[in-house]
């Protein structure tokens, strides 16, 4: 028993755990207060981070907020957007158009003569806007996640470093947005909602690239106008087309959608289209039966030119060549229509037939290389070619330098490209929102198209908008007007942009050397 309660005195020696034992790894910590500093900054911002000001005749809410791209946004509510790519950053400025003060803007339709002043007014408010809204931010962000970082850790340490962290992340955004500022953006916005329309506010495309200055002064209308914009859309001021410029309304891949047909038909009136280019697809099958939906082309009003594609047969090239208004081009053959001098090719697959081998991406160049060929003999004849259409764009990168524009289709999502001897590859979206294949994915596909405002004289491409309408289900709406400088006929003369001297001799693929075209069959 002595020897039991002997062992009972004698304990072992208590073992503690080191003090950091149980902390969390170091990049568990640091991702730990990243998070923290991310939502406590976007939370001061909400609460916290708005500005109240006065742009010209209107009471407009300034805010910043977590973006992946930057930019502007400019809500015109119930009107829609207006997106300016103004600057890359993670914070973007969105601009609220709140009301309009009606003393101010009565003032201003009663005195014209103060119209001079304004856009240095309007300039100055956004400048102060902008100024308080970037004090209020600093602010709104240290609070932010410097009481969430309290909330989460208890420290007062480290909630301080959380709100340093955050102004330190807003500053580096600020330079970041100041550093790629683009004052020229307020030149290719993007319109959604009822504000689709707004590019037949401001000027046409001609206008907008020769005289700037006319330009903003129609910005300053623009503004004038906004309170009959708020009365009734339908008073929008009609699209006055300048009469140099020519419009083409390129559309592509319908996919026998006959919702198609009423989208065009509405933009060739609303834009005065003088031209419609399809590229392709028109149909799902190329059957016979299908023939009755190619009808309401007749009614369209305007020269319909056409292409060949994949999944058009040579039954669907025959029913619309009966047609009085369209023009089919197939083998490299040019028409002048509208005043412009048009050539294209057909697709040389007809998917639908299972019974004959696809030809692939060597089928496609095949049939380039003889639209090139075409292409080079109308320009030796004294006829050079203005736009060529093809409907795949293997087969239109291979008329590289022997065309200004070459547009084509098929992808189903639209592309814009300078090819490496000058011309402008132009690939179309899907008119038909993709068809009956709108609802293969998550999203239905979008419907798109474009205008393309072409120089009457020069018959050089000056801009485009690109309209995007939301697909099967969805009443959304984007235009997104862009311009281009033409560098086709520099380098067509020998020369590169740069002066250097061109050593092209005839049509390649982007990254191959020439080649001799090859001839094939029909």
């Amino acid at each position: 028993m002595a020897s039991v309660r002997a062992r009972a005195r004698t304990r072992l020696p208590d073992l503690e755990l080191a003090p950091d034992a149980h902390a969390p790894p170091v990049w568990m910590r640091i991702l730990g207060l990243t998070a923290v500093v991310l939502a406590g900054a976007w939370l001061g911002l909400l609460v916290v981070g708005n500005v109240r000001a006065q742009v010209g005749p209107m009471d407009t809410t300034m805010t910043l907020r977590p973006s992946l791209h930057g930019g502007t946004k400019i809500n015109v509510s119930p009107l829609g957007a207006l997106s300016l790519d103004t600057h890359t950053a993670p914070v973007r400025l969105d601009v609220n158009v709140d009301q309009l003060d009606p003393v101010r803007s009565q003032a201003l339709v009663d005195h014209p003569e103060r119209l001079s002043g304004l856009q240095d007014e309007v300039a100055q408010d956004v400048e102060r806007g902008t100024l308080d809204v970037a004090v209020r931010s600093c602010v709104a962000v240290v609070c932010g996640a410097t009481a969430l970082g309290l909330a989460v850790y208890r420290r007062p340490r480290r909630a301080l470093t959380a709100g340093g962290l955050a102004l330190a992340l807003l500053a580096a955004s600020g330079v970041s947005a100041y550093a790629t500022w683009n004052p020229e953006s307020v030149l290719e916005p993007r319109f959604s909602g009822l504000l689709s329309s707004a590019p037949a506010l401001v000027g046409n495309a001609r206008s907008i690239v020769t005289e700037f200055d006319v330009y903003q002064k129609e910005l300053a209308r623009l503004v004038t106008n906004v309170t009959k914009l708020y009365d009734a859309t339908s008073t929008l001021p009609a699209y006055a087309p300048d009469p140099t410029t020519l419009r083409v309304l390129h559309v592509s891949d319908i996919h026998l959608n006959p919702a198609s047909w009423k989208i065009i038909a509405s933009l060739v009136a609303e834009y005065k289209v003088d031209v419609i280019v399809d590229s392709g697809d028109t149909m799902d099958h190329g059957t016979a039966a299908e023939n009755a939906f190619l009808d309401p082309v007749a009614d369209l009003g305007v020269p319909y030119v056409w292409v060949r594609g994949n999944h058009d047969s040579k039954t669907t090239q025959r029913y619309l060549s009966r047609m009085k208004n369209v023009h089919v081009l197939d083998d490299g053959r040019a028409e002048t229509i509208a005043g412009m001098r048009f050539a294209g090719i057909g697709d040389p697959q007809f998917t639908p037939d299972r019974s004959a081998a696809p030809g692939g991406d060597a089928a496609e160049e095949q049939a380039g290389d003889r639209l090139a060929t075409a292409l080079r003999e109308q320009r030796a004849a004294g006829t050079p070619v203005d736009v060529a259409v093809a409907h795949e764009p293997a087969a239109a990168r291979m008329t590289d330098g022997e065309v200004p524009l070459v547009l084509a289709g098929h992808l189903h999502h639209e592309q814009n490209e300078v090819l490496a001897h000058g011309t402008r590859l132009r690939v179309e979206g899907s008119t038909g929102g993709s068809g009956l294949r709108a609802v293969e994915g998550k999203y239905p596909d979008p419907i798109e198209a474009s205008v393309l405002y072409i120089d009457r004289d020069t018959r050089r491409l000056q801009a485009w908008d690109e309209i995007r309408l939301g697909g099967l289900g969805e009443t959304t709406a984007e235009v997104s007007r862009h311009l281009t400088t033409d560098t086709f006929d520099q380098r067509l003369r020998g020369g590169q942009p740069d002066g250097t001297p061109s050593s092209r001799k005839g049509p390649s693929a982007p990254g191959s050397t020439p080649r001799t075209p090859t001839p094939s069959g029909p």
